[in-house]
């Protein structure tokens, strides 16, 4: 900041309270006056005693001009460089990957409320549409009047939100607008059609009985979804990725994703800068076909439990209960029934299964068993055959569980909940994170610097 517009200019290697920020998990005001009233802060800032803490919305430019760069991981970055240059994981070839829930920063919002607020804010930033009739409750804050006890009530008024939602939709397609202004139209569109299906009537409309996939939750903010770590339980936010060296827990790669996105999809990226020969660790949530074979282009390694297979009938034969044959295109069955493998890799043994002795476990299907291959098949039926090796289980069960303690680290004192809103901001954020986190492991581990970053134990 040129000090004529007001504000002295500020050093960038005070940027170092952006890691203490995330270290610490304090706001940018409460860094601030921390870097005006606390020793460890000032020191840390490069502060002389006597000197003053810039004004917290510095913080906000230099996150803005981080995100907006062309490395806006550059603080993560320039930790994993010390940490190369320490040799504190030379000849460690073991990367444990795992994924945890973060939770969002704005509340869960139900359809009426996000008809209501993103109707209002159409209206707001596009002039032009204010004079596009909607009704008047509709025109208010909050949610409108409504018998909700009273289901023709209640269907009612989701039918004069969605209309009115059509109508500013429709009415902004000949209009020339900006990229905020198109972005709020085509939110509006979708949170309009998500959640409801046609009434019982001509223009009628209701709640559906079902949950949209990929269901924006909140119009504050649109990336943020319903995140599923198992069947029963999900929160909403975004799912957050870590790569780790086990033994000494120190993160080699990080992201954040939408809640609702596979732990497989984030993957290759954690592991972009790795050589080929690592061994990678992950539990079934890392199983697939197609992660593995990413990992034998790499020539790495994948120590990965599988997905457990599940018989078509309780207690029947599974999948590597069949033998395929690739160089002749067959399937045998256990009764050494043998079919021919159609291009589709679907294998038909229809009337071959009628007064087969052995057909009440294998299929319940009129017209016989049918099974369908993988495109990856024989790739997973190998990770399959090495689960049960003695070798995989020791591997597995030492180092696998590793990445847990990554994880609590970076989640403990209340860091689980975001405080920013969209993926890009809480990404740089997770980031700055993960390389606090990295600095503190290091110098647990006896980081010194002299003529070069060095681990000396028991300092």
């Amino acid at each position: 900041f040129p000090t004529w517009r007001g504000r002295p200019s500020v050093p960038a290697d005070q940027v170092a309270t952006v890691v203490r920020q995330a270290l610490e998990g304090r706001s940018d005001r409460e860094a601030c006056r921390a870097s005006q009233t606390d020793i460890a802060w000032k020191a840390a800032a490069g502060l002389a005693l006597t000197e003053e803490a810039f004004h917290p919305t510095v913080l906000t430019l230099w996150r803005n001009k981080l995100r907006a760069s062309d490395a806006p991981q550059r603080i993560f970055d320039a930790v994993r460089v010390v940490i190369t240059e320490s040799g504190v994981i030379a000849g460690k070839h073991r990367r444990a990957l795992d994924s945890t829930i973060l939770d969002d920063a704005v509340a869960r919002q139900d359809t009426v409320t996000m008809l209501v607020e993103q109707i209002r804010r159409v209206r707001r930033l596009i002039p032009a549409l204010e004079g596009v009739w909607v009704r008047e409750h509709n025109l208010d804050g909050g949610r409108p009047p409504c018998d909700w006890e009273d289901p023709t009530d209640r269907d009612r008024l989701i039918s004069e939100l969605v209309d009115d939602a059509n109508e500013l939709v429709w009415a902004a397609e000949d209009l020339d607008l900006t990229d905020v202004q198109a972005d709020a139209i085509a939110l509006l569109a979708l949170v309009a059609g998500q959640d409801v299906e046609p009434g019982d009537g001509p223009g009628q409309w209701r709640i559906a009985q079902r949950t949209a996939e990929d269901r924006v939750i909140s119009t504050v903010d649109p990336e943020a979804r319903h995140a599923h770590k198992t069947r029963a339980a999900y929160r909403d936010g975004y799912k957050a990725h870590v790569a780790a060296e086990p033994d000494t827990g120190l993160v080699t790669g990080c992201d954040i994703g939408p809640g609702n996105v596979g732990d497989t999809d984030a993957a290759p990226d954690l592991l972009a800068d790795e050589p080929a020969g690592t061994e990678v660790l992950g539990d079934s949530a890392y199983s697939s076909g197609e992660f593995r074979a990413h990992l034998e282009d790499r020539d790495m390694g994948a120590v990965i439990k599988p997905q457990p297979l599940r018989p078509a009938v309780p207690g029947g034969f599974t999948l590597d209960d069949f033998t395929v044959d690739r160089d002749a295109g067959t399937l045998t069955c256990p009764e050494a029934i043998t079919v021919t493998i159609s291009r589709s890799g679907a294998a038909r043994f229809g009337a071959h299964c009628q007064g087969c002795p052995v057909r009440s476990r294998c299929t319940n299907a009129r017209t016989g068993r049918v099974i369908v291959l993988h495109p990856h098949h024989d790739l997973l039926a190998a990770a399959r055959r090495q689960a049960k090796t003695d070798a995989f289980a020791h591997t597995y069960r030492r180092h696998r569980p590793m990445i847990e303690r990554t994880i609590a680290w970076l989640v403990r004192d209340n860091h689980r909940r975001l405080r920013f809103r969209g993926a890009e901001t809480n990404r740089l954020a997770w980031s700055h994170r993960c390389a606090a986190i990295n600095l503190k492991r290091l110098l647990a581990l006896g980081l010194t610097h002299n003529s070069g970053w060095t681990i000396t134990p028991g300092v």
